[in-house]
């Protein structure tokens, strides 16, 4: 009789539907059911399709823990700071640690990310004013949804060496960060975004303009 060893973790949530993982199941488990493991499958594919070649040719890679910690592929603690702990897009896609993705920012370069909280109804689709209006200005760029799936992550090119969060008065967030940072990455992409990353200064500059 062969005998199996199971991880009984059952802190682990699937990958797809943040559901629980059945108390057996195995170590490597990502999913809660042959249909979420299809489902994510899918998912990877059209995420890599829609990923910009500028993030995925960069070996800045990370895991991401259910509470947002950064892993390495391997599962021990990552670090925004340390490059040793970043890996290939390749590598971390196939890593079953953590939850999903994330790429770290770093001033060896001008990618930027500006994060919007709480501004897409999940439901509609439907993005709050103030947000779409900045989703304007950004012009042809690379966005996707959180993975809150109330939020967007527009994604560019601009010289961020120091991280700004920008309270509104109606109690939402702008943050703008360009390195020592890493965002969670969903590669599901906002509307017809593109996958390219266009140059966000202008934006970047109106946002973080006193008023």
């Amino acid at each position: 009789m062969t005998v199996r060893h199971y991880d009984r973790d059952v802190t682990k949530t699937c990958e797809r539907c943040a559901k629980p993982l059945p108390i057996l199941a195995r170590r490597h488990a990502r999913t809660c059911s042959p249909r979420c493991r299809k489902a994510l499958s899918r998912a990877a594919v059209k995420a890599a399709r829609s990923l910009p070649l500028e993030l995925t040719s960069r070996d800045r890679w990370v895991r991401r823990a259910g509470d947002k910690r950064p892993l390495t592929t391997t599962g021990r603690a990552a670090s925004s700071t340390d490059a040793r702990t970043w890996s290939t897009y390749k590598n971390a896609a196939e890593s079953v640690a953590g939850v999903g993705l994330g790429f770290v920012l770093s001033d060896v370069d001008d990618v930027v990310c500006i994060d919007l909280d709480h501004c897409l109804n999940p439901l509609t689709g439907r993005l709050a004013p103030w947000a779409a209006a900045i989703v304007r200005d950004a012009g042809a760029t690379y966005v996707e949804v959180s993975p809150s799936g109330d939020g967007l992550h527009i994604w560019g090119r601009a010289d961020v060496r120091q991280g700004r969060k920008i309270r509104r008065p109606d109690g939402t967030a702008v943050e703008i960060y360009g390195t020592g940072r890493y965002i969670a990455m969903t590669g599901r992409r906002h509307g017809n975004a593109p996958s390219v990353l266009a140059d966000v200064s202008r934006v970047v500059l109106r946002l973080t303009a006193p008023h």
